[in-house]
């Protein structure tokens, strides 16, 4: 006799993905839970790939794979919103077709729900799976600790996230301060997703953050269970992987439009272990964090901008520039000296480099439109 379970849908937005879904599928078919009690949807968004095609496949030897097909889906949140409406799970699991569960994935996960009825989410850690040794990108994505929840927020260990603050500042929402879980490893409770009636938004990044927020700012708990883990198969070259930072950048002006009321600037000193912050009211909303790559770019251009005013008092304030640009510049640098291969020391600092400008990038990317100012974070 089976045990009686609850049921639970594993949701999973795609688009293009025949690099990595099948060695996703292969991972969630090994997840330790009776196939009586789980269902798959796959929602697609219009993939122009084998990736269609692999799932139909698939569907053939398992009936539980449901199959949601979105033509031109303007985002993987509407993508997920269109799978939330055939789910019938009592819990809703949510990963990515480049990410591979563990064994205990669900059970890790239901355990804490069935603990505490206010928990509204759990989510697991994310480490990185290799799908080509070779790739150096991959390689820097797992160095960096890629989409790792725990180094996020100071190497939290498990346990509830903190309480939502009630007056929410920037940094609470899209900064260092911003407790969320990213879909490549959550599960909701459907009844809180229902309560208070919670979907994911339309635009094209950061859904992850504002569903997590509508949970938490309605005093639901969040949890964090690192023993639920994904390994996540990262971007295989560095346009693609510029591309995300320039979104993940892109999301924290909507976010802070939609969740800060208080006017003014979040000056966070980065450069400090525990970053402290001051909050300066200003016409405008956002932060600026003032960290290694900024202030190895401010005291550069300083230095530069010197040696062009004639005057003695100048010239001696040259050379201190120029010490400063290229200390904080070492500073930045600094944590790749432990990358291997050495030789490729210079390549780990143009990647850091690089995704580090894609991000403030993306901060600045819809400025006007929202008239948010956010000056991202170093890495």
């Amino acid at each position: 006799m089976v045990e009686k379970l609850p049921f639970v849908s594993i949701i999973v937005p795609v688009k293009n993905f025949e690099r990595t879904i099948e060695k996703t599928f292969k991972y969630l078919l090994d997840v330790d839970w009776p196939h009586e009690f789980w269902e798959w949807i796959i929602a697609d968004g219009g993939s122009n790939d084998r990736t269609v095609p692999i799932i139909k496949e698939w569907q053939k030897n398992y009936p539980f794979i449901k199959l949601v097909e979105i033509p031109n889906c303007p985002s993987p949140g509407y993508a997920r919103n269109k799978a939330l409406e055939v789910a019938k799970g009592e819990f809703l699991f949510f990963t990515d077709a480049d990410c591979a569960p563990a064994k205990n994935w669900i059970k890790e996960m239901i355990k804490h729900f069935q603990r505490d009825p206010q928990i509204a989410a759990v989510g697991g850690e994310v480490f990185t799976l290799k799908v080509d040794p070779d790739n150096l990108v991959e390689a820097w994505c797992q160095h960096f600790r890629f989409n790792m929840v725990s180094p996020r927020y100071g190497f939290i260990q498990e346990g509830y996230f903190p309480s939502f603050p009630k007056e929410p500042r920037p940094v609470d929402i899209a900064g260092h301060r911003a407790y969320f879980f990213g879909t490549c490893n959550v599960s909701y409770r459907k009844s809180a997703m229902e309560k208070i009636k919670a979907k994911f938004w339309d635009l094209p990044t950061g859904e992850d953050m504002d569903l997590s927020f509508q949970h938490r700012k309605a005093g639901f708990k969040f949890y964090f269970a690192p023993l639920a883990k994904v390994d996540h198969m990262h971007r295989a070259d560095l346009k693609s992987l510029r591309k995300v930072w320039v979104t993940y950048g892109q999301a924290h002006a909507p976010l802070i439009k939609k969740y800060v009321e208080k006017r003014g600037l979040e000056i966070v000193l980065q450069i400090f272990k525990k970053k402290p912050s001051i909050f300066i009211v200003f016409p405008l909303r956002g932060f600026i964090y003032i960290g290694d790559f900024h202030l190895l770019h401010i005291f550069g251009f300083l230095a530069i901008l010197s040696l062009f005013i004639k005057t003695l008092f100048w010239r001696v304030f040259s050379f201190v520039f120029l010490i400063l640009a290229i200390y904080f510049g070492f500073q930045f640098v600094k944590w790749n000296f432990g990358m291997e291969p050495k030789k490729k020391f210079l390549v780990w600092c143009k990647y850091k480099y690089l995704t580090n400008l894609s991000f403030i990038k993306g901060g600045l990317k819809d400025f006007k439109k929202y008239k948010i100012l956010c000056i991202e974070p170093s890495f």
